[in-house]
């Protein structure tokens, strides 16, 4: 994709995302979803995490080992909307900046040029976007050409996800499915 494409599926995906997590009533923060181990809270917590290390990683170039446990815990405190709000606009500044899209960013797994980063981030936030619809009872549709984009970044290394034991095995989809429920499959979740 092109970097102006790159960037709108960023936005648009954190808006979706964004969107389910002002959906979320009180009573809901601690509801299950389809990443068994997480609650609604610590699904969105993961989120916030994700779009703090952003500005620290694209913006200032720091490794992994320098910003070490920053993000670790609650980064929700007394207000997730507004922890969630803050963390998802800090990471767009950080992309759109110019020449942000050219650096390097340094991830767990090594160097990255910081384009294939913030693809894998949309594709993570699409997901979880579905994850935090099922949770809370919300629609669960998903914009085609962002559930296209996200499986277009996962599939290549869905097996090596499932490989890591950080990733529930895919599950196999029906002969019919769509590419929403394709990628939902191949991440392990059950439509």
């Amino acid at each position: 994709m092109a970097n102006n494409d790159v960037l709108r599926a960023h936005d648009e995906a954190l808006t979706l995302f964004g969107a389910r997590v002002h959906a979320v009533r009180d009573d809901q923060w601690e509801a299950p979803t389809p990443c068994t181990q997480w609650s609604v809270f610590d699904l969105v917590n993961h989120l916030t995490a994700e779009q703090l290390w952003v500005p620290r990683l694209v913006r200032d170039g720091a490794t992994i080992a320098e910003v070490d446990g920053d993000f670790d815990g609650d980064q929700l405190g007394e207000d997730p909307v507004g922890a969630w709000d803050r963390a998802s606009a800090a990471a767009r500044s950080a992309f759109a900046a110019p020449g942000a899209l050219h650096r390097s960013v340094h991830l767990s797994y090594g160097t990255t040029p910081a384009d294939a980063y913030c693809t894998q981030l949309t594709a993570d936030a699409v997901v979880h976007a579905w994850d935090l619809s099922r949770a809370i009872g919300a629609d669960e549709r998903v914009p085609a050409h962002l559930v296209t984009a996200a499986l277009r970044e996962v599939e290549p290394y869905a097996e090596a996800l499932a490989g890591s034991g950080l990733f529930v095995a895919p599950v196999e989809p029906p002969a019919d499915a769509d590419d929403l429920t394709r990628l939902l499959c191949l991440l392990g979740r059950r439509p």
